[in-house]
């Protein structure tokens, strides 16, 4: 029988709904922040929303340097700027980028170690020192990483091509916008490739092995939001009701994945560090990969999922099928070639892959060689080389 010992925590206090950025200033008095310095990425900088979100909190302190698939050298420019300018507080605002920055910046804050030094393994978040831990406010305006609610960033080392993740329970933001507004003229290839990020959230979480019920229900609700909302939300970037639910979506994958994430996630990973591929779409195009050679050991698992999905068939196999099916309604590219990622490091990346922590969590015992056969597969299209 499954274990019944679970950590569960679920802390986050969101304010959710269109329109709700106008609270932003009440959402930084309630965090206890005064002098809030606001991090965003490149490509929302210049945007109105920016200088709006700005002109709410009477400043016109912005770090707006961060790039997708973020390194270091991104939290220590914010970090220079937010201790030059005596911040006691971040907004973070923008995709899963801006908000792992901006989480990483407030971390830091009053920390002396290097950002290293506090690598999810074992117990190294013990190092910091909380009380140099500044509060984050955190306004999402994708639906896909759910960075908003968790404890964690997501940074590369450029210097070893490793994509490395900086945990502290006291990351988590204070407060959380969730304004679908903002995230209205977001082209339809992004909507799709982070919806597919939370779907892959939810489903990864799902199936990952150890007894987790609140996780395994959020996840589920999470993939039956996203089954309905995201084909409206690419078909229709206006479409404020589907734009809502794809970010709770987000924040309910993100919310499930503490229960564990798979090899989707081990492999996605070197691709964003050796290719700069975009997370979202590098989970998106994987996970149906991976699902085959999961199947064996998921064929119990799935069967509520298929059938809360209305799935003919009821089973894993429909569950793969559909998927596939889905990643071809939202215009997903089928294959890992199909987006530019070459042969060429295959070796390298199923060997980091096979390090990434998200590995753990793989319902199947995975090997390095299943590893790069898994990624060879993704990048022809090769089901049945995936499987094994």
């Amino acid at each position: 029988m499954t274990t019944l010992k679970g950590n569960w925590n679920y802390p986050t206090k969101v304010w959710s709904g269109p329109g709700r950025i106008a609270e932003l200033p009440a959402a930084c008095a309630a965090a206890g922040i005064e002098r809030p310095l606001l991090v965003t990425d490149a490509g929302l900088a210049g945007l109105p929303m920016i200088s709006d979100a700005l002109a709410l909190l009477r400043t016109n302190a912005l770090y707006g340097g961060v790039q997708g698939n973020p390194t270091a050298r991104h939290v220590e420019e914010g970090l220079r700027i937010y201790r030059d300018g005596a911040h006691d507080g971040v907004v973070a605002f923008g995709g899963g980028s801006a908000l792992d920055v901006g989480k990483a910046i407030a971390f830091m804050a009053g920390q002396t170690r290097p950002l290293w030094d506090f690598e999810d393994i074992g117990d190294w978040w013990t190092r910091a020192d909380p009380k140099g831990i500044a509060p984050v406010v955190a306004v999402p305006t994708t639906a896909g990483t759910g960075s908003e609610v968790g404890r964690a960033s997501v940074i590369t080392n450029e210097e070893t091509h490793e994509k490395k993740i900086i945990f502290h329970p006291k990351m988590m933001p204070e407060i959380v916008i969730s304004d679908a507004a903002l995230s209205v003229g977001l082209p339809p290839l992004i909507t799709a490739a982070t919806g597919m990020d939370a779907f892959t959230h939810c489903f990864e979480a799902y199936c990952a092995p150890g007894f987790h019920p609140l996780a395994d229900g959020v996840a589920l609700n999470g993939m039956a939001l996203i089954k309905q909302a995201l084909p409206r939300a690419v078909a229709d970037g206006k479409d404020i009701e589907a734009r809502a639910l794809m970010l709770a979506a987000a924040s309910m994958g993100a919310t499930a994945f503490q229960k564990g994430l798979g090899a989707v996630h081990s492999i996605a990973h070197p691709l964003s560090a050796h290719y700069d591929t975009h997370h979202g779409l590098a989970n998106a195009v994987l996970l149906p990969y991976v699902l085959a050679f999961n199947l064996p050991v998921l064929e119990e698992r799935l069967r509520p999922l298929a059938r809360l999905l209305d799935l003919p068939g009821g089973d894993a196999k429909a569950v793969l099928e559909w998927i596939v099916a889905f990643r071809a309604e939202l215009k997903i590219p089928h294959t890992l070639g199909e987006i530019g990622i070459p042969e060429d490091k295959a070796e390298i990346v199923g060997r980091d892959a096979f390090r990434d922590p998200s590995t753990g969590g793989n319902p199947r015992a995975i090997t390095e060689a299943d590893m790069t056969r898994i990624f060879r597969a993704a990048r022809t299209g090769d089901f049945a080389l995936a499987a094994g």
